[in-house]
């Protein structure tokens, strides 16, 4: 008897016995982030990330690990572009979901940092993603665009979309970000002096 869950023939598993064909083997390099936090805290969040696409600033090795770059860096704007491999499938065949949002994470909250004076941080306090399709390799290149809504004194508000060449929508999503002095965040995190 036959259930609806039932998998065409998949080839045996490697043993350690068995030669195994089907390994592959990916090799990552970054450079040590502090080099890029250094950079950050004495420019705009503009002037950093146009650094950083230009390749005068190391990337963030989140960037080398996923396989994204920044495509394009406008006050409010950031596109990310990316190309999905067959080390980002799940065991359904298709890229995690977790790649999609870390690209419109990345995108979104980038095009709040391009707002950013000198001295001012921020981080993602939610994101909400909606899937609209599968990411396979056969997509080609994606492009996720982050787009900044709104930013104030402690908050900011932008949405993104991926999208294929010919303009196909794989996903949306918003997000919530918290703004903040980051020198003061240095000095909460590592004590304050004589305190």
């Amino acid at each position: 008897m036959s259930n609806r869950f039932d998998m065409p023939d998949m080839p045996d598993m490697p043993t350690s016995e068995q030669p195994d064909d089907s390994t592959r083997v990916r090799t990552i390099r970054w450079h040590d982030p502090a080099i890029a936090f250094g950079a950050m805290r004495r420019m705009t969040g503009l002037e950093f990330l146009q650094a950083v696409m230009r390749g005068e600033v190391p990337a963030p090795p989140i960037g080398a690990l996923v396989g994204y770059r920044f495509a394009e860096v406008e006050e409010g704007r950031v596109v990310v572009a990316f190309e999905p491999a067959e080390y980002h499938y799940n065991p359904l065949g298709i890229a995690h979901g977790g790649i999609a949002a870390t690209l419109l994470d990345t995108a979104m909250a980038c095009s709040m940092q391009t707002l950013m004076p000198v001295g001012i941080g921020f981080t993602t306090l939610e994101i909400k993603v909606n899937y609209l399709r599968p990411i396979t390799i056969g997509a080609g290149e994606l492009r996720a665009e982050g787009t900044l809504i709104n930013v104030g004194r402690r908050v900011g508000v932008a949405e993104g979309r991926i999208t294929d060449a010919s303009g196909k929508l794989y996903a949306h999503a918003t997000t919530t970000c918290l703004v903040y002095d980051t020198n003061q965040a240095n000095q909460d995190r590592h004590g304050k002096a004589g305190g």
